[in-house]
């Protein structure tokens, strides 16, 4: 990947893998809609794995992420937090017609802020997103995998036809903190 999409690559991922929403019980309706967002808010220690490809480097990362998040009619924001150090505020918007989330991820540091997608598939978060350098497009995910109430696997993954995806890393992440 090149150095200037490894920050985006970075925030990306610890974004995903810290959006927890607990698993639905077969007693509790689903949330739908900005409501799914609202677990999101609380303390959670992450621990990943990246593996050496073409994309990535070998590496082993934990990190503490602290989301503190409010809604406010249709929206939906968390200030993020990690390690202690403020990185970004994330917005979130729901489109009901296309049943897709849009990401709205505002830097500290001031640097221009980028969006995404999310697409929620019962227990199944992904967020998608490509890059195009020299005419080749390479496309990336973030595929979380929710376990409990409180944990989550994660991968996330290259694919340059949307249909072979490698893994570049994994990991989990763990609830400590509802606050």
């Amino acid at each position: 990947m090149p150095r200037h999409h490894r920050p985006l690559l970075t925030a990306l991922l610890i974004l995903a893998a810290s959006i927890l929403t607990p698993a639905q019980s077969p007693s509790t309706p689903p949330r739908t809609g900005i409501a799914a967002i609202e677990s999101y808010k609380g303390t959670w220690k992450f621990t990943s794995t990246t593996l050496d490809t073409a994309h990535s480097k070998s590496a082993k990362d934990e990190k503490t992420i602290r989301n503190d998040c409010w809604r406010s009619a249709d929206y939906y924001a968390c200030h993020q937090f990690v390690d202690g150090i403020s990185q970004a505020l994330i917005v979130y918007t729901y489109h009901q017609d296309r049943d897709l989330y849009t990401t709205y991820i505002v830097p500290q540091d001031g640097s221009a802020a980028s969006s995404g997608t999310l697409q929620i598939h019962g227990d199944t978060w992904i967020f998608p997103w490509q890059v195009t350098d020299n005419g080749t497009t390479t496309y990336y995910r973030v595929v979380n995998v929710f376990k409990s109430a409180t944990s989550i696997s994660f991968r996330s993954e290259f694919s340059t036809d949307k249909v072979t995806w490698t893994a570049s890393a994994m990991g989990s992440e763990v609830r400590v903190s509802a606050e």
